[in-house]
């Protein structure tokens, strides 16, 4: 049989369980004092290489007509302008860095939030990107309430049916459908699923990384921390979520909560 631990091994244990906590404690508060050094710190050269290709696109213009449409001069032009995309490209990078350290630490604030609410809220903003488009919304009548700090889950539907409307794009009749889903004891789920373009489920293990990409800039927009800010949400609440895909088959996002 098992002996008891001694008053003496019980106090050693909790020794060391406040030492490891701190431990954690302490690198998380390295990991965000890094990063908003490294955001800040990148901000001031990014501004210059903007500032300045401004400036040097302004002094290319006053050349006289006849060198202004020169080969050379419309070639330097194609630089500059490669150049400031390069340069706020990164400056939506270190955004997404920043709404990952938030999002990270900031305390939360559990309360009820009806899942169908916030779904309407993150409709609403996303207003601009469904603007012209014919976009089929299904929401299920049936969807949960959700322990949850109001402002992290409407980040992560903002980013999760932001997603769906961005890679529905070049479908004819988009459909986005957001639905409860079978879940075991203790848990709540619910899907996003849309009928856009998909993704290669052999690359499925790398989409919650931070800067991971499934498709070409070209196609789509986005630097690839959306996802990984949904990821920290949802680790934030102890929930899970996932994506399945087919290649031109659509995408499905399933998000297990605590119940």
């Amino acid at each position: 049989m098992t002996q008891p631990a001694s008053p003496a091994e019980v106090e050693q244990l909790r020794a060391e369980l406040a030492r490891s906590q701190q431990q954690v404690a302490d690198m998380a508060a390295a990991q965000e004092e890094f990063l908003r050094a490294v955001s800040h710190d990148l901000r001031a050269p990014l501004r210059h290489v903007t500032s300045y290709g401004t400036l040097v696109r302004e002094v290319l213009g006053d050349l006289p007509p006849e060198v202004a449409q020169g080969a050379e001069v419309q070639e330097a032009l194609g630089f500059l302008a490669t150049m400031d995309q390069s340069a706020r490209r990164m400056g939506l990078m270190i955004d997404g860095l920043q709404a990952l350290v938030r999002a990270s630490r900031t305390p939360l604030h559990l309360q009820a939030v009806p899942l169908a609410d916030a779904v309407v809220q993150a409709r609403a903003a996303l207003a601009a990107a469904e603007a012209g488009r014919g976009v089929e919304w299904r929401i299920a009548s049936d969807l949960p309430t959700l322990q949850a700090d109001p402002t992290l889950l409407q980040e992560l539907l903002v980013q999760l049916l932001g997603n769906a409307l961005k890679f529905t794009r070049p479908v004819a009749q988009a459909c986005i459908t957001v639905q409860a889903d079978a879940a075991p004891a203790g848990q709540i789920a619910f899907t996003v699923q849309d009928n856009g373009v998909g993704f290669d489920p052999a690359r499925a293990g790398s989409l919650f990384g931070v800067f991971q990409r499934l498709h070409r800039e070209t196609e789509f927009d986005g630097v690839g921390t959306g996802l990984a800010l949904c990821r920290a949400i949802a680790q934030r609440h102890g929930a899970q979520i996932r994506a399945t895909a087919v290649p031109g088959g659509g995408c499905t996002v399933r998000v297990g909560w605590p119940a």
